[in-house]
């Protein structure tokens, strides 16, 4: 009877975590569906920029926008696997429909800061609202220009714009001494491969730990 009990309570423990990997393994499959969706729409034709844009509706919407930018740039602190620590310079740009937040690129640590661009420029890029801030990120230093978190509410606020920010994937003219640093979907979170293989992993450690109670419990009523 005992084992009766043993057996039915590790085979449903078993099939919980079966399922649950299986479940992992949907959501999976969901969210590179989402993915595609997302690198799809940031590899769009570009389209003009909206008269009021919506975070829920335009986040990663191509754009072109022109103008011209003015005084003052931030530099906000980032890492990247080709080219190490660095900053992505924000700077302001002022448009037919105010000024806004263009995000240039990405300069190393060492380097000096390049001047703003001058005359007219043509960008094409990707309107986003940055979730850069966590619990453990500093404040931003805005007396000594080092920002740890795009915060647009603030950036507009110090550079006097818009709190919208486009990334920049092309400028017209280029610049020479900034990289861009065009937004991708790999900020997304996808764990799901790696919460799946967790459970399977628990489903075959339970298997091996059950069968060896069972075998040893039979040893001893042997």
């Amino acid at each position: 009877m005992r084992n009766a009990i043993t057996i039915f309570l590790s085979l449903a423990v078993l099939a919980l975590f079966i399922g649950l990997g299986t479940w992992q393994v949907q959501r999976l499959q969901w969210k590179e569906g989402v993915l595609a969706q997302i690198d799809a729409r940031i590899a769009a034709d570009p389209v003009a920029l909206p008269q009021a844009p919506d975070k829920a509706r335009d986040t990663y919407l191509p754009v072109m926008v022109a103008g011209q930018f003015g005084g003052g740039t931030l530099r906000v602190l980032v890492s990247t696997k080709q080219a190490g620590a660095g900053y992505r310079l924000i700077s302001p740009l002022q448009t037919d429909q105010g000024a806004i937040l263009i995000d240039r690129g990405f300069i190393r640590v060492a380097d000096e800061l390049p001047p703003v661009p001058t005359g007219p420029v043509t960008i094409e890029g990707n309107l986003h609202w940055p979730d850069d801030r966590r619990s453990s990120t500093p404040d931003n230093d805005v007396a000594g220009n080092t920002w740890f978190a795009r915060d647009l509410d603030q950036m507009a606020d110090t550079l006097n714009t818009k709190p919208l920010l486009v990334i920049t994937r092309q400028m017209t003219p280029p610049e020479a001494r900034v990289l861009p640093l065009p937004v991708t979907s790999e900020g997304v979170p996808n764990r799901h491969l790696e919460y799946a293989g967790t459970w399977f992993l628990l489903a075959l450690t339970w298997s091996v730990m059950t069968l060896t109670l069972l075998w040893r419990k039979k040893r001893r009523n042997s």
